[in-house]
């Protein structure tokens, strides 16, 4: 694992959910790192009936 490899994603940027779908990762915003000087902040994810996330 590299040092600021994002855990969520395993550095690969991509997320999918349980049907297969495939969005960008929103821990690190499909950049496969996490950068140390970034502050995280929360943010509401929209979603539709089924909870897949809306682009």
């Amino acid at each position: 694992m590299k040092e600021n490899e994002c855990i969520a994603c395993h550095g690969e940027g991509m997320q999918a959910d349980d049907e297969g779908w495939q969005y960008e990762c929103s821990v690190c915003e499909g950049l496969g790192v996490v950068p140390t000087n970034r502050e995280h902040g929360t943010r509401i994810m929209s979603v539709d009936e089924n909870n897949r996330l809306l682009d």
